[in-house]
């Protein structure tokens, strides 16, 4: 469906969830907790530096439940930086305490900071490693310990990128996190199978999110962005949602340890549209 004709009308999947998103501020994070609050679930929108759009995102949600007929539902604000195990346990304490459970984490934080690989400084490096994977591991230990604690079963999504899979010269830190976040998907989700757990990825291509902001706002280097993807076009932050809402769902409940590539198309070597190599 073109981005301009999107449904909103969406199912009620999620009833009865509690979901924490990291990074929720904006971008893809905060479209990710909007579609689940649309959909039913509380969410648990966490975010580093800026409170005020994580307090935006929070109005949005508390809407999107209301508009959809869900209530009041207890969405909630928690600051937390996902590079520190410290902080990541209590914002899992404060969440735990006031919901009592967790059905679904979406590991979404990250950044990326371009620079030559020969002169990468390696405090950017590190800190790039610490919030976009090992972020994802610390967070996911504790709510794996609470879904093996409780029972039930649960399901983690990853933010991943079509750069697992797509070398990104000049973005070491960024690729090497998003190509390891491949390996703890498949390694999470084959160990914890037979406890009911779901550990699952999507990885997103050019999406039109602060973080692309070098080409968001420039026609010109947006359409060089748009000329190199298949479809033609770059994508929402609502349309990586979705996918993010359809893996937390029981509708993706034989899919476990897959990545799911919204990118358009890139992940199709694009440049082989023309056979150039035969």
């Amino acid at each position: 469906m073109p981005q301009t004709e999107r449904s909103t009308q969406f199912p009620s999947r999620l009833v009865g969830q509690y979901a924490l998103v990291t990074g929720a501020s904006q971008g893809i994070g905060r479209a990710v907790a909007i579609r689940l609050a649309e959909e039913g679930a509380t969410v648990a929108i966490n975010y580093f530096g800026h409170v005020e759009r994580a307090e935006e995102t929070l109005a949005l949600a508390r809407k999107a439940s209301s508009d959809r007929g869900h209530g009041r539902l207890d969405h909630v604000v928690v600051q937390a930086d996902v590079a520190s195990e410290k902080e990541i346990a209590a914002m899992f304490e404060t969440i735990l305490a006031r919901w009592k459970r967790l059905d679904c984490l979406v590991n979404n934080a990250g950044f990326q900071a371009e620079s030559s690989s020969e002169a990468l400084d390696i405090e950017t490096y590190r800190r790039i490693i610490d919030v976009n994977l090992n972020g994802a591991v610390f967070c996911a230990q504790k709510a794996l310990a609470h879904f093996v604690a409780r029972g039930g079963g649960g399901s983690i999504i990853n933010c991943s990128s079509v750069h697992q899979i797509i070398p990104k010269p000049g973005y070491l830190a960024y690729s090497i996190s998003k190509g390891g976040m491949a390996n703890l998907t498949r390694t999470l989700a084959l160990e914890f199978a037979g406890r009911g757990i779901r550990v699952n990825a999507v990885g997103p291509g050019a999406i039109d999110t602060p973080i692309n902001a070098a080409w968001r706002d420039d026609p010109r280097k947006r359409g060089e962005v748009a000329s190199h993807i298949p479809l033609g076009r770059v994508g929402t932050p609502e349309e990586i949602a979705a996918v993010f809402a359809f893996l937390a769902s029981d509708e993706a409940s034989y899919i476990t340890g897959q990545t799911i590539y919204a990118c358009g198309g890139l992940t199709l070597f694009p440049e082989f549209r023309e056979n150039w190599a035969s």
